[in-house]
């Protein structure tokens, strides 16, 4: 009777174990950690401290300022030139040599030079000035970098745009030729 108790017992600490360690290697296949779950709520404040940008390399500082619309705006325009990033990197990976055209060269150069140096100066005009006659100064600063923020999204869009125009006319192309070759 104690054997059979035994193996019962073995048997069933046997079963979770494996059961266990099997639920974990599921998890872990499909690229999930088991109990832990973050919730991202997108309408949600974003929070400077929590903000990470994945192709824009700006300075926090410059951004402390910022009201939640442009910085909602920004995290936009990071995750556009991601898209645009990782476009050009399996363009690279089909080994195709991406054309750089001027608007992109522009738009490079407005994103990781001309940005920074904006947030940079409208920083320093709303932190560093206290004076009252200086409020029409930073009404001003922020309506040109709301200028500026919707130009360099437009121009995002409208490259954006265009890959894909790109890829369906490529689309177009290939299924033409495979139909032109059906006998």
């Amino acid at each position: 009777m104690s054997i059979l108790i035994g193996i019962g017992i073995v048997t069933t600490v046997t079963t979770f174990y494996l059961g266990k360690k099997g639920w974990q290697a599921f998890h872990k296949a499909v690229g999930i950690t088991p109990g832990v779950l973050v919730y991202q709520n997108d309408n949600a404040p974003l929070s400077l401290s929590k903000l990470s940008w994945q192709q824009l390399s700006l300075n926090k500082k410059h951004l402390q300022n910022l009201p939640e619309q442009q910085l909602s705006q920004l995290k936009r325009i990071d995750e556009k030139v991601n898209h645009y990033q990782a476009y050009q990197k399996s363009l690279k990976a089909q080994h195709k040599t991406p054309a750089i055209t001027e608007e992109q060269f522009v738009l490079n150069k407005m994103l990781h030079t001309r940005l920074p140096e904006m947030l940079a100066s409208h920083y320093h005009l709303t932190s560093i000035s206290v004076n009252n006659r200086n409020d029409e100064k930073k009404i001003e600063a922020s309506e040109l970098l709301q200028s500026v923020l919707n130009n360099i999204e437009q121009r995002l869009d409208r490259l954006l745009a265009q890959i894909d125009t790109q890829q369906l006319q490529e689309l177009r192309v290939m299924k033409n030729y495979i139909n032109s070759h059906d006998s």
